[in-house]
């Protein structure tokens, strides 16, 4: 009986020029990387998982065209603070197209934002509504919706190199980055270490305002690293993160990376 054949991933062949180490190396900037990004079907599980979730929808969505993409990188090429989170909503970010666009922990985020004069409105709905960011880019260390949640470390891994490339182009102005919650301390530290900064051993701990400095190996600017919990309801509806926690936070960041907030 002649054998049948497993559907073949980018993941699978590093020397594939869909695999995100060679896609994501030859963006020469941050437009053609968040364009070639949405292309990346790598990691199948997470694949299958983004467009069924966009066929099946959610009652309340049943109206909407689902994005069922990888979520680009958001903010100005030359931002000097970085909000880092964890992977797309399946109907949220996954849905609208914007990372943190279209669920509670997004509403969060971007009220704040906006009351720190960090972005022109309080809201974003979808991708292309005409929302800024003022100095600040947000992105994610895993691109697609994972189901429940949760990414596995080989799905990570894989999609490490699309954040990497994303912080190597942003090192002439990133001064400060904020990981949002203990899963993005830990992707970000092999990142940026892979990205041009000094990481310390034994690797600092997470922490809600942890800080660390990272100085660069090539004796450029150092970056400041700092912690903050993550903005999902699990620690906004149990008091773990407030409003005033989280804006405390980011009007330090901001203020770390050169920029004036209100």
């Amino acid at each position: 009986m002649p054998s049948v054949a497993t559907p073949h991933s980018p993941a699978d062949d590093p020397g594939d020029p869909r695999h995100p180490a060679d896609a994501a190396a030859r963006a020469p900037g941050l437009a053609a990387l968040d364009r070639v990004v949405t292309d990346c079907r790598a990691c199948p599980r997470l694949v299958r998982w983004r467009e069924e979730t966009a066929r099946t929808k959610r009652r309340a969505y049943q109206d909407w065209e689902y994005w069922a993409r990888p979520i680009p990188g958001f903010g100005p090429p030359d931002a000097p603070l970085v909000l880092v989170g964890l992977a797309p909503a399946a109907h949220g970010a996954n849905r609208t197209g914007r990372i943190f666009t279209g669920d509670p922990s997004g509403d969060l985020l971007y009220a704040a934002l906006y009351d720190l004069g960090l972005a022109n409105r309080p809201t974003s709905v979808r991708h292309g509504d005409g929302l800024e960011l003022h100095g600040v880019r947000i992105t994610d260390p895993v691109r697609c919706a994972p189901p429940d949640n949760k990414p596995s470390t080989a799905e990570r891994d894989t999609c490490r190199p699309w954040i990497t490339r994303e912080l190597q182009l942003l090192r002439p102005t990133v001064r400060t980055v904020v990981a949002l919650g203990g899963f993005a301390w830990q992707a970000l530290l092999p990142v940026l270490a892979d990205a041009g900064w000094q990481v310390p051993r034994p690797r600092p701990a997470f922490g809600h305002a942890a800080r660390v400095d990272l100085p660069a190996r090539d004796g450029g600017p150092a970056l400041r690293l700092y912690g903050c919990y993550h903005v999902s309801p699990r620690n906004t509806n149990t008091g773990r993160l407030t409003t005033d926690m989280l804006r405390g936070l980011l009007r330090e960041a901001a203020h770390s990376a050169g920029l004036t907030t209100l």
